[in-house]
Formats: C-alpha cells, sequence, structure tokens
C-alpha cells in the first residue's frame, strides 16, 4: 500500500513534466497509477475476503505515531471504486482537455495526488493518519474545484468547498482525540468495540466525528457546498463528487457505525439528517435546468440515501448500503461524463437548449438510459438491487421508527425516478419548438467510458448473487447474521409492492413535472443553507474587522500593551493570589560577579536605547544588549549558544540599518509626559513578574525535566559531543524542520512585502541594464557627490553602481579577499558543528555575513556576482533536503529523522566518522544562507532601485539629510556621533 501511495505521489510531482511533454494525450501515462491500484486490489481478493492485509512502519514513535495501513473488505471494495473510476476519470480527460487547456500540468498532478490521498485515507488503520488524508483531500478539492482562478464563480465554489469540509474536519479532528486518548490508542482496529457507549465523552467525540463525515459527504446542512462544486471541470465532478470524496464521509460512517450506532447520539444524528438530505436534494433536482446541476442535487439525495443505509448499524441495512454504494459510484460517475461530452460537443448543458441528441449521440444515449435507470432504481441493474435490499431491511427493522424511514425512502426514490427522467427527457428529446443541437463527434473515449460503466451497472446487477458475499463481508455482516440476500427476483413480497408504489408515485411526478415546477417555484424559499453561510461569512469578516480595527491599529505600542496586559494579569495575578515558597529560590554564587558585570552592560545599553532620539544610535544599543546575552552564554559555559547569538545579533543590526534608510533620522516624539512615566512604570512591572518567574518557575518543577539524560545520549544517540548540535539535527530535529519552514515563509513574506511595488519578479536575475538603469546611471554621472542641495543615500552600496568618489577600492578588494576564506569557515563550522561549537545555523549566518561584506561594499551588483543565484533556489533546496532526509530514514526501516552512524575509511583521509544528521544540517545550512540573501536582495537591492527610481521621479524617500555622511546637508554641528560615515567609506 505505501509503494502505491509513493507512486502515486511521483506521479503527482511528475505530471507537469508529461502534459508539458506529450500534453493531453499525457493522462493516459497518469491514469496508470489509479490503474495499479485496481489491479493490485484484484490479486488482493482472496486477503480482502480472508484475514486483513496490515503494513506497520514506525513514524514518530515518542508520539506513539505509526504509519498502520489495513486492507479489509471494506477497505478493498472503496480501492476498487478509488483506483477504477480514477483511471477511467483520466483516461477520459485525455479526450475532454484541449492541448492548450491553461494549467493543465497542475490539475493533472492534483487529480493524481488525489487519487492516491483518497487511497490512504481508505486503507488508514490509524485514525490520525486518517485525517491526514482527509485533509489532503479537501485540499485538492480545492485545487480542482478552483482549476480556473480566472473565474470568480470557481474560486467562490472552491473556497465555500474548501471552509464548509475544514470546519467539518477540526471538529473530526477533535472527535478522534477524544476517543484516542479515552481509548489510549488511535489504531481504528483497536478502537472500535472497546470503547464505552455511555460515557460523555463518548457521544461528544461521536457527534464531531460524524459533523465531519456529514460535512464531508454533503448532509443537510453542509450539503449546499457540492452544487456550488459544479464550477468544476466535468472530470472532476464524476470523480470527486461521484465517485470519490463525498464517499470519505459515507467510508468514515460505516466503518464506525457497527460499533458506535448503538450510542444514545448515532442514530437520531444520523438518520435525521440523512432522511432530511434524501428528500430535499432529490426536490431541488426537481427544478434545475442545468444537467450538472440536476445530477449535483441528485447526488446530495442519494448521499442521504446511502447514510441512511450505513449509518443504521444494522447488518440487513448496511449490506443495502455497500451494494448502493458500488452502483451509485457506476450510474453516477457515468452520467457526470456524459454530461460532460455533451457540454464538450453542444457548448452548452441547459436541458431548454438541447434537442435531437439521441440521434446524433447514441452511443451516449445508451449510456444514459441504462445509467439512469440504475439511478431510478429499474431492473435488471445493481441500483434496483440495491434499492429493494433497502426496502426490505427497513421493513424488518428493529428500530421503533423504522417505518418512517421506510416512508422517506420511498418518497426519495419516487422523486429519483422523476429527476432521473426529467434528466434522460431533458438532455435527449426531440423539442419541436427548437432547431436540432449542432453536434460535433465527442470522440471514442468521451462516449465508450461511460458504456464501461453502464455495462457494470448491468453486469453486477444481473450476478448480484456472486456479489453478495463480498459485499456481506464489506458490511461487516456475517451469513448467519441476516436473512437478507441479494437477487433481481424475490417473488411478490412487500419491498416488490413498495416498488411498484415507488413507481407509480414516480410517474405521477413525471406527469405533472409542469404542475411540480410552477408549484415550486411559487413556494416561497426560506433562508437556505447558502445564505445562512453567507451570513455567517459575513459577520464573521464583519467581526475580524471589529477586532483588527480595536486591537490592531497599526501600533507597535499598542500591540506590545496587549500582549504584556495578558503577561501581567495571568501569571502575575497567580504569583500575587498563591502563597509561593521564596526560600526554594537558587542563586549561582561562583558567577554572581561576572553576570552582575554584564547585567550592568545590558542595563545600561537597554536604558541608553529606549533614551536614544537617533534610530541608529537605538539599534546599535539594541544590539548591545544581544551581544551582552552571548557574553552571559559564555559566563555558563554555552560558546556554541553564544556564537549563534553573536552572529544573530550582527546580521538584525545590518537589516535594521538597510531597513533604517527609509526612516527618518530621528523619532518622533508624540507621546506626552504622563504617557511616557506611564510606559516607565508599566515596563518596570513587567521586568519584575518576569523576572519572579524566572527565579520562581525552576524551582517549583514538580515533574523531571525534558533534557535529563540528553548529555549522556548525545554520543550514543546522536553520534557527537555537541549537545546543542545534537538536540537540533537528531533529538528536536522535528522542532529544527519547523523553524526552518517558518524562516522560509517569512523570507517569501519579506521579499513579496518589497517586491509589490515591482513589475515583475525578472528584476532580480541577471539581465542587461534597462532604460531606467540606463537613465540612473547618466544622472549619477552627471551629479558630483559633493553637489549642494542634492540628496543622496547615505549607505555606499545604495547606489546600484558604485561609481566615482562614492567607490572605495580598498573596501573592495578587501572584501573579495576575505569572502573566501569566510565562507571556508562557515564550512568548517558546518561540519565541526557536531563535536563543536558551529552547526548549520551558525555556519550560514557566517556565509549570509559574507554575502553581506560583499553587498556592503559593491553594492547589488557585487552581491550578484558573490551568489549568481535566486534565493528561493537555496530555501526549497535547503528544505527539500533535510525533508527528504527524514524520509529516506523512514525507507531504510527506521524512523523519521533518525540518525544513523557509520565508520568509513577514506583513501588518504583515514578514518572518517560520518553521521547522516549531517545532511540535515546542510539543508539547515542552505535555508539560513537563502533567508540572508533573499533579505539582503529584498532589503537591500530592491530598496536601493526603488530609492533610485524615487531620486529621478523627484520623490524624496531616503533618510533626512543629516543622516547622510556624504551629502553637503549634513549636520556636522552633530559631531557626527550617529552617523556612518566611518561606516560608508
Amino acid at each position: 500500500m505505501v509503494v502505491l501511495l509513493t507512486i502515486h505521489a511521483v506521479a503527482a510531482v511528475l505530471s507537469p513534466f508529461i502534459i508539458d511533454r506529450f500534453r493531453s494525450k499525457g493522462f493516459w501515462i497518469l491514469a496508470a497509477p489509479p490503474a495499479m491500484t485496481f489491479a493490485w486490489a484484484l490479486t488482493q481478493t482472496p486477503a480482502a475476503l480472508g484475514s486483513p492485509l496490515i503494513e506497520t512502519y514506525p513514524w514518530i514513535p515518542t508520539l506513539n505515531l505509526t504509519l498502520t495501513f489495513r486492507l479489509d473488505t471494506l477497505s478493498w471494495l472503496l480501492c476498487l471504486v478509488v483506483g477504477g473510476i480514477g483511471a477511467l476519470v483520466l483516461a477520459y480527460c485525455a479526450g475532454y482537455f484541449s492541448d492548450d487547456e491553461p494549467g493543465l500540468g497542475r490539475f493533472a498532478g492534483t487529480l493524481v495526488a488525489f487519487a492516491g490521498a483518497m487511497l490512504g485515507l481508505v486503507t488508514s488503520d490509524d485514525a490520525l493518519l486518517l485525517y491526514l488524508f482527509w485533509e489532503l483531500t479537501t485540499v485538492g478539492s480545492y485545487l480542482l474545484v478552483g482549476h480556473r482562478p480566472e473565474s470568480r464563480s470557481s474560486r467562490i465554489a472552491a473556497t465555500q468547498a474548501l471552509v464548509v469540509t475544514s470546519f467539518g474536519g477540526l471538529a473530526m479532528l477533535i472527535g478522534i482525540i477524544l476517543l484516542g486518548e479515552q481509548a489510549g490508542t488511535y489504531r481504528l482496529s483497536q478502537l472500535l468495540g472497546t470503547t464505552p457507549l455511555d460515557s460523555p465523552i463518548t457521544n461528544t467525540a461521536i457527534v464531531l466525528i460524524l459533523i465531519g463525515a456529514l460535512s464531508k459527504s454533503a448532509q443537510v446542512p453542509f450539503h449546499f457546498w457540492l452544487p456550488g462544486a459544479m464550477a468544476a471541470p466535468t472530470p472532476v465532478s464524476a470523480y470527486l463528487h461521484a465517485a470519490a470524496m463525498v464517499k470519505a464521509g459515507i467510508y468514515l460512517v460505516a466503518r464506525l457505525a457497527p460499533s458506535f450506532a448503538d450510542a444514545p447520539t448515532w442514530r437520531p444524528l444520523v438518520l435525521t439528517v440523512g432522511c432530511a438530505t434524501m428528500i430535499i436534494g432529490a426536490y431541488r433536482s426537481l427544478r434545475q435546468h442545468d444537467l450538472k446541476l440536476l445530477l449535483a442535487f441528485g447526488t446530495v439525495s442519494q448521499l442521504g440515501f446511502l447514510i441512511i443505509l450505513v449509518g443504521s448499524g444494522y447488518p440487513n441495512t448496511a449490506l443495502a448500503g455497500t451494494t448502493l454504494l458500488l452502483a451509485h459510484a457506476l450510474y453516477k460517475g457515468a452520467l457526470f461524463l456524459i454530461v460532460g461530452a455533451i457540454d464538450h460537443s453542444t457548448g452548452t448543458r441547459d436541458l431548454r437548449r438541447l434537442s435531437g441528441l439521441r440521434h446524433s449521440m447514441p452511443g451516449l444515449f445508451i449510456a444514459t438510459i441504462i445509467s439512469a435507470a440504475s439511478m431510478a432504481g429499474l431492473p435488471p441493474l445493481l441500483g434496483f438491487v440495491g434499492k429493494e435490499a433497502a426496502y426490505d431491511a427497513y421493513l424488518h427493522s428493529p428500530l421503533p421508527y423504522g417505518k418512517i424511514v421506510l416512508g422517506v425512502l420511498v418518497a426519495g426514490s419516487a422523486l429519483t425516478l422523476a429527476y432521473s427522467w426529467r434528466f434522460v427527457w431533458g438532455a435527449f428529446r426531440n423539442n419541436p419548438e427548437l432547431e436540432k443541437t449542432p453536434v460535433h463527434a465527442p470522440g471514442p473515449l468521451l462516449t465508450g467510458i461511460p458504456l464501461i460503466l453502464s455495462a457494470g451497472s448491468i453486469a453486477l446487477g444481473i450476478f448480484c448473487t456472486y456479489l453478495e458475499p463480498i459485499l456481506r463481508r464489506a458490511s461487516d455482516t456475517p451469513s448467519h447474521a441476516a436473512d437478507l440476500h441479494l437477487a433481481l427476483w424475490h417473488g411478490i413480497t412487500p419491498a416488490l409492492l413498495l416498488t411498484l408504489l415507488t413507481w407509480a408515485a414516480g410517474s405521477v411526478l413525471i406527469l405533472l413535472s409542469r404542475h411540480v415546477y410552477r408549484f415550486q417555484n411559487n413556494v416561497p424559499q426560506l433562508l437556505s443553507a447558502r445564505d445562512a453561510y453567507w451570513l455567517c461569512m459575513r459577520g464573521l469578516d464583519r467581526l475580524s474587522l471589529e477586532t483588527t480595527g480595536l486591537l490592531q491599529r497599526g501600533s507597535l505600542p499598542l500591540s506590545l500593551s496587549l500582549i504584556l496586559t495578558v503577561f501581567i494579569v495571568v501569571p502575575g495575578g497567580t504569583l500575587l493570589l498563591t502563597s509561593q515558597d521564596w526560600q526554594r529560590i537558587h542563586t549561582d554564587n561562583a558567577a554572581a560577579w561576572p553576570q552582575a558585570a554584564i547585567a550592568l552592560v545590558l542595563c545600561t545599553a537597554a536604558i541608553a536605547s529606549v533614551r536614544s532620539r537617533r534610530r541608529l544610535r537605538a539599534i546599535f544599543m539594541a544590539g548591545t544588549t544581544g551581544y551582552g546575552c552571548a557574553m552571559m552564554y559564555l559566563v555558563y559555559g554555552a560558546p556554541d549558544l553564544a556564537l549563534t547569538q553573536a552572529l544573530a545579533e550582527t546580521f538584525s543590526i545590518v537589516v535594521f540599518v538597510l531597513v533604517l534608510r527609509r526612516l527618518r533620522t530621528r523619532f518622533d516624539i508624540t507621546a506626552s509626559t504622563s504617557l511616557r512615566i506611564w510606559r516607565v512604570v508599566f515596563g518596570a512591572i513587567v521586568g519584575v513578574i518576569f523576572t519572579a518567574l524566572a527565579l520562581l518557575m525552576p524551582a517549583l518543577r514538580v515533574h523531571r525535566p525534558a533534557s535529563d539524560g540528553m548529555a549522556e545520549l548525545a554520543y550514543p544517540f546522536g553520534g557527537g559531543t555537541n549537545i546543542v548540535n545534537i538536540i537540533l539535527v537528531d533529538i528536536r530535529a522535528w522542532d529544527t524542520m519547523g523553524e526552518i519552514s517558518v524562516a522560509l515563509a517569512a523570507a517569501t513574506g519579506i521579499a513579496s512585502l518589497i517586491f509589490l511595488r515591482e513589475e515583475n519578479m525578472e528584476r532580480i536575475r541577471p539581465r542587461k541594464l534597462s532604460k531606467t538603469g540606463k537613465r540612473l546611471r547618466q544622472a549619477q554621472q552627471a551629479v558630483p557627490a559633493s553637489q549642494p542641495g542634492v540628496q543622496q543615500s547615505w549607505l555606499v552600496s545604495t547606489a546600484g553602481f558604485v561609481t566615482g568618489e562614492r567607490r572605495s577600492v580598498l573596501i573592495e578588494v578587501v572584501a573579495r579577499l576575505v569572502f573566501h576564506s569566510i565562507l571556508l569557515w562557515s564550512v568548517y563550522l558546518l561540519f565541526a558543528g557536531h563535536n563543536a561549537p558551529g552547526g548549520g545555523f551558525a555556519a550560514g549566518m557566517v556565509a549570509g555575513l559574507a554575502l553581506t561584506v560583499r553587498y556592503l561594499a559593491g553594492g547589488r551588483d557585487e552581491l550578484r556576482a558573490a551568489a549568481p543565484i535566486l534565493p528561493g533556489a537555496l530555501l526549497g533546496s535547503g528544505l527539500f533536503l533535510s525533508a527528504g532526509f527524514g524520509v529516506v530514514s523512514m525507507l531504510f526501516g527506521g524512523h523519521v529523522l533518525q540518525t544513523w552512524t557509520f565508520e568509513l575509511h577514506l583513501p588518504l583521509i583515514g578514518e572518517v566518522h560520518f553521521v547522516t544528521s549531517v545532511l540535515f544540517d546542510v539543508g539547515v545550512y542552505l535555508v539560513v544562507i537563502g533567508l540572508v540573501l533573499d533579505m539582503l536582495r529584498s532589503l537591500g537591492s530592491a530598496l536601493d532601485r526603488q530609492m533610485e527610481e524615487d531620486s529621478l521621479n523627484g520623490r524624496i524617500t531616503t533618510c533626512a539629510p543629516d543622516f547622510s555622511p556624504i551629502s553637503s546637508s549634513f549636520d556636522r554641528r552633530q559631531g557626527g556621533t550617529d552617523s556612518m560615515e566611518g561606516l560608508s567609506r
């Protein structure tokens, strides 16, 4: 099963290249993974009918998470549906899409990935793993429904489906966690049947899980997203919204019902929602003119039918439910593909504009008759077998309200017969009021694949008796536990009489279709679920705006005050309202004097930073506090932390200096004296509380620290002696993975904010000078640097072309001389970090500072020469390498991100102690370099270009004149203490 999932993942990644090479014919290649799933499932038929096939792979053992897959009969049946329908739909796409369809590679990759996610969902035996695949199908549906982003309707439909199903998914996650923690396991095969049904926690979890399942399967009141999702291309509707995605909710209910149906909350909720969905969906389908929408509301109705059957928890109804599940996949998949062929050949799906198609499309007409008859429950098709079984099951149901549910089934089935006729008649009739609809040949694929699915409905209906043992096991029903059997003819039975009643009622609705349509239009429509959704979304948007306007006004003091106020109220209130044993506080007297000296420096620098009226001085003083923290680490014997802190602080100062070019030299003093005094008092209170907590919390520890034993395990577990680095790349490697992901997101966000002004992203790639660049060079050559009244940048590198007296050959030569030495030092830190101070982060910062020196010396051209690569390539490569290391570790039988140690003997080098986690560290190294390079190009080169363009256009947006060491307007009366003159020269 893991091999099949891997094949789907690889095919999804390669899809854009395959489509780019073979165009729409590439769908034939991409149909192979789901076809392999179908073929593999067929080979596993004996195992599926016997003992389940189980595959287990360790994932995160410390959290008791494993990749567990289990193939029993129900999973096997869904694998056949997902793989078989998926392969046919992908093959159908080869004839449906033109070669010039925009975004076809992305669409193909997403569709294949969705098929893989569905395969993982129906075979997962771990509830959390099932949830992971569940959300992958949600994301895949969003991307597929929104395939045409230029269409507003597609964007709205995709967002609507995402919001509704994500809401249900989050509710389901909470329910899964409640059940798993109560039972002590997340294995579905162990969880089912062992959970107490009378527990409030269990019933709460059941309701939450059902919200997820019912929202996924488009049940009332979540049903409105499914008709809206018909904005997707028709193959998507045929696969996701008929055979795959909506079946995820049905599958989950069928999986849980045998164990949880007797819970007090299960049957009332499931049956009420299912009955309402079946009637509302069928009723709404009778008023649709769009063939696709007609099928969409019909799908909603049939999904309600399925929920009623698989959710009741009884053997007979479960058997009928699995029968209809298979029948629905066949006939609804065929009907959606038929609609796609009609739309493709005629350019319309409006049944009011179609006429004469049964003569011009005889193959599709035959497929439509068969599939619609199966949907309506007519013999000898599989849909008829399933409906008869459903009637028989509820005729003998032990439920006290079983006859009410049976009446709903009869009424819903009569409506189903009516809208099935409406579909066939509307699409293929000869309308005397219209000319014959012009048609171009749909092609063999668009006709043949619906015929294949229709043939399946006939074959399985005729040979349903051979299908019964499989479906009985899929419904978890022993042969001796039920008296219901699948057959086309049981004799004259009450179920047959109900079928005749259904046909009669449906025929009356067909004959009175005009009156029914008029009645529907005359009945005032109450608040629909879709309207309620938009009402909630508008209210949520309004609430968000009001909350943001109140709490996030763009004022840094206000935002910081809110955070610190919560800090004062919660931890501070706890300190004041509870008695504390202050005698337990322990201090290290041996390090008291060095700490006191460093603390004095820190406090002095902090006060100077707060008191400074100049931005640059404040930044340098704030940087001094960072270097003071590094000294504090050294006092405690943590050179690795000290090195990292010093490097990060250095680059932070560089970033601040680059940003300050766009700000005024001095702070604007707008706060009143009383407000400033209050800020001092407020800050003092925060400082006192934080100090008290820092002293008290370690003394009040009641559990062993998480770090206990890390030092002893560093070498045997991580293969090194630098405990800090081993924590980062081995013991807490998941945390590091999250941190570098955040770093990548931060770099992307910074670049997006800066580059919004630019016309395109090509400006950061090496290219010839543009006309603007030529004008800038001419302007720089025409204006002397010492010309009075001309404002220039205060930083040498601000000019993209450093010329004239602004160019320092000495600085450039020195920068180039030390550049490679610094890079070599960074490589040394990278590979030495496992046993000495260093590691990927520190090494990456050193390499980044080397690039910073080149930029400060020569501007963006020098930076481009030093690093002729896009930051995104470094960021992506680093993250891919780190994540790939974790996957490779698992594939070789270890845990995710597990470290392997090798003792190698290399010629000329000798013995080498190689630890595989260095590959993870190399990924961190690349991400950090990419982050630094992205910031230099965003906050450095891009701002340079913007400032040059502003100066050329007469807009003065750089710092005030007295901030420039070169401008003649520099205020030398200030003594130059805060200028950048020394740095610039």
